[in-house]
């Protein structure tokens, strides 16, 4: 939190941990439903690494932005293992809708999708046209 110039007190730890957790929770679900495409002889994909990149704005987040999105407050590639291959992930974070209801409730919007390599485009295409 400190690489992003964010200046937390311990006292906020106690909600800050259990939201990056689910957030966490929520990216590599996602991420799985990509992998589903392939087949895995090696008992599922391992996460190898992930890293922030709050300062590259992907391409697709750049585009939107053009048309009057907002940008993501964050960005992180995750790369997983596909049974000795890495496989390379870009999740855009933002900002979710507020809940009527319960408007002091965090909400997130996730875009994970692979990154844009032949393979990636290749699963992205895949996944439009449903096949």
């Amino acid at each position: 939190m400190k690489r992003k110039n964010w200046s937390p007190h311990e006292s906020d730890m106690k909600t800050v941990v259990p939201i990056h957790n689910v957030v966490n929770e929520m990216c590599w679900a996602r991420i799985l439903e990509w992998e589903q495409m392939h087949e895995n002889k090696c008992g599922g994909p391992r996460l190898l690494r992930f890293e922030g990149k709050i300062k590259n704005v992907t391409p697709k987040a750049r585009l939107r932005s053009f048309v009057g999105y907002q940008l993501p407050f964050d960005r992180h590639d995750w790369t997983v293992d596909r049974c000795g291959k890495p496989v390379r992930y870009v999740i855009d974070f933002y900002q979710g809708k507020t809940d009527p209801k319960n408007p002091n409730a965090p909400s997130f919007f996730l875009d994970v999708r692979p990154a844009l390599t032949v393979e990636g485009a290749w699963d992205r295409t895949r996944r439009f046209f449903g096949f």
